[in-house]
């Protein structure tokens, strides 16, 4: 999508370049404290959002610095956090520029985001007479968003501005590869305290730092309580209603209706009351996240997106503890008395991450900011209001409510099933820095991880029959497929798709099977493919090691890779083969799994290297040295990643657990299977 180009550029910016590397092309939009610009990094060459912070100028000189801090600190939280999740608008840079006029700026540089915010797409799709979607399909699409909020939860951050105006899409809506970034993690505190600083006052509307039509009572009057996670439950809930009714969940035309409708114990915002039909399992899970005192609700958004799926026969929230919540966060049976401020816990305690519970609304979205303002608006505008808040006063608000029978909670595995094996959640540097590795593999970086399971061998042909047998898996394919590949070599390897001869290859590794035939078969266990990270980290552990088994070279009785059998099997069938050792492994293909038990990794994870590349879940870009927790890969792209080379790997680089290649998501190759993994 083109953004619409306001007719005036507030700073006189398009056409001049902001620290050195920013060349300003066009303004995106104007908010009530910030413009955005479309601008391109002169050295990347990408286009990128520049946002410039407007109020600023008004500054004292004694002021400035103390707001720049402000800045910088809140800043680099939303950095921290957007990092931890692909689905949070990604932080780029930060700094201040002095425009032409002599205007003293904060900016803050953020990712690009082309598509468009969820309440533009929601008023499309009824202008165009589409029905609300299923609440399952409504699921699937704020999957991702809420996981974000879960992980902010986790950290205690909450959003406290949860709308459809603050999710973006990106993508096909309706379609099965629509992405949402959640926008609107940010500093408004810190303009908040610009504004104050300077003086700023305005007479007319209400400075607000949430969207009236889905806030909770507490955001309307403190005698409910302190804002927290819990805020972002209860916004959370009223947007997926509204996904599936086509209506907005609280009706008002001002203020005090908005408020009214909110905290109304007749009407609470759930599917019943809208007459939709849904499970009471379902309907109680509603019931319990609008529930009035915020002390009835679920916690945290990933407590409230994890029952709901249960209710709905979905499974948890994969990829978040929502056992744990932060320590800032006390739970609703044990009130805790500690003070949390805008600097840490009170006088006594360890501090807290700086500014963590404080966070409020301001757009990163490049087009999803125009229009926006800091002043009260019934579905739309932004604030800057906030205050210190006691996690005592949050969980104990002084108004009642009817009692709502809490959703029971969903269980959290905490041990794997038969056949995987547990990977200690840790940190490792992920990729090497080694000069004579391919580029690909570098840098070297480090991600921390959370604990998972991971199948001890890979699939394998006789299950994945099993699974097609069954309906639930399509059939794997007997012939290889990929662009440009010719008689001579169907002709040699497609008598290699094992699916040819079950009853003889069936423990042999399923291959044949391209990328979603893979996430299938996954999804028909109740698991999915590992990422990227996880597959590194089960083939190697923390260590650095060079290969899965340790420092010592490859051999015929560490790993199936190609030996003078598989020389042999090439001279027979017209392909060109060097060996990677001179020895017989055994296999001129590929062999059983568990076959070479001496190549386990420290995990006892075996044959993760050679038998078979193993598809895993990311699409392929390249590494950055950027620090980064459960990373997911890039939210699209042109090739998947595979892992660990084959049967036929030549050269011991391409079995070291570092090394990665990438290939179109439909290739069927004798050479690529794959293993599957689940969170814990």
């Amino acid at each position: 999508m083109t953004p619409m180009t306001p007719k005036k550029d507030p700073f006189d910016l398009v056409g001049s370049t902001v620290a050195d590397k920013y060349l300003v092309e066009s303004v995106a939009g104007e908010g009530g404290f910030s413009v955005v610009y479309r601008a391109q990094h002169t050295i990347w060459k990408r286009p990128v959002a520049l946002k410039m912070f407007k109020l600023m100028g008004d500054l004292a000189t004694q002021d400035r610095d103390r707001v720049l801090e402000g800045f910088v600190q809140e800043g680099s939280l939303l950095a921290q956090l957007s990092e931890r999740s692909a689905a949070i608008c990604q932080a780029r840079d930060i700094g201040t520029a002095t425009t032409a006029r002599g205007d003293w700026v904060p900016f803050m540089v953020l990712e690009w985001l082309e598509g468009d915010t969820l309440d533009k797409v929601i008023e499309r799709e009824k202008g165009d007479g589409l029905p609300p979607r299923t609440l399952t399909e409504a699921v699937h699409l704020l999957d991702g968003a809420a996981k974000a909020l879960a992980i902010a939860h986790g950290l205690g951050i909450a959003h406290r501005d949860v709308k459809p105006g603050n999710f973006f899409v990106l993508g096909d809506p309706r379609g099965d590869d629509a992405q949402l970034k959640i926008l609107d993690f940010g500093i408004a505190k810190v303009v908040g305290d610009a504004q104050k600083a300077a003086g700023f006052q305005r007479t007319q509307g209400k400075v607000t730092a949430f969207t009236p039509a889905y806030g909770a009572p507490e955001q309307f009057s403190r005698s409910y309580g302190s804002t927290g996670p819990w805020t972002d439950v209860f916004a959370l809930s009223l947007v997926l209603l509204e996904l599936i009714s086509g209506w907005e969940p609280l009706s008002g035309d001002d203020f005090a209706q908005f408020a009214t409708a909110s905290a109304d114990p007749a009407r609470r915002p759930t599917p019943k009351t809208f007459h939709l039909e849904v499970s009471d399992a379902v309907e109680s899970v509603f019931l319990r996240a609008v529930a009035i005192k915020p002390a009835d609700r679920y916690s945290s958004v990933g407590e409230f997106w994890s029952a709901l799926r249960e209710a709905l026969g979905l499974g948890p929230l994969r990829g978040v503890d929502t056992t744990r919540s932060h320590p800032l966060l006390a739970p609703p049976s044990s009130p805790s008395s500690t003070p949390i401020t805008s600097t840490g816990i009170g006088a006594g305690g360890a501090p807290a991450p700086s500014r963590a519970l404080l966070f409020a609304g301001v757009a990163l979205g490049a087009v999803a900011i125009a229009g926006a303002g800091i002043f009260f608006a019934m579905r739309g505008g932004t604030g800057a209001s906030q205050s210190s808040v006691t996690a005592a006063d949050a969980r104990s608000p002084a108004s009642s409510s009817a009692a709502i029978a809490p959703a029971p909670a969903a269980p959290i595995a905490t041990t794997c099933a038969d056949g995987m094996v547990k990977i200690p959640g840790g940190r490792f540097f992920m990729g090497t820095d080694d000069k004579n590795a391919p580029a690909f593999e570098r840098p070297a970086h480090q991600v921390t991880l959370a604990p998972f399971c991971i199948d001890k061998h890979e699939a394998n042909t006789g299950d994945y029959r099993d699974c097609s047998d069954h309906g639930e898996c399509k059939r794997a394919s007997d012939t290889n497929d990929w662009d440009g590949i010719t008689d001579v070599e169907r002709k040699a390897y497609d008598p290699l798709c094992n699916v040819r001869d079950v009853a003889l290859k069936q423990k042999h590794p399923i291959n044949c099977v391209d990328w979603e035939d893979a996430v299938q078969f996954c999804r028909s266990r109740g698991k999915r493919l590992p990422t990227e990270a996880e597959w590194e980290y089960a083939a190697r552990g923390p260590d650095g090691r060079a290969y899965p088994w340790g420092d010592e070279a490859p051999s015929a009785q560490l790993l199936n890779a190609c030996g003078k059998e598989c020389v042999a099997w090439g001279k027979k069938n017209g392909v060109k083969l060097e060996a990677m050792y001179a020895s017989d492994d055994g296999w001129a293909a590929t062999a059983p799994v568990g076959s070479f038990p001496n190549g386990a990794s420290r995990y006892g994870v075996e044959d993760v290297v050679g038998n078979v590349w193993e598809w895993v879940a990311d699409w392929y870009a390249e590494y950055t040295d950027v620090e980064d927790v459960d990373p997911a890969g890039p939210e699209r792209g042109d090739k998947r990643v595979i892992r660990g080379g084959a049967w036929n790997g030549q050269y011991a680089s391409w079995v070291r657990p570092t090394f990665r290649y990438r290939d179109a998501p439909n290739k069927k190759s004798h050479g690529i299977g794959f293993r599957c993994a689940k969170s814990l």
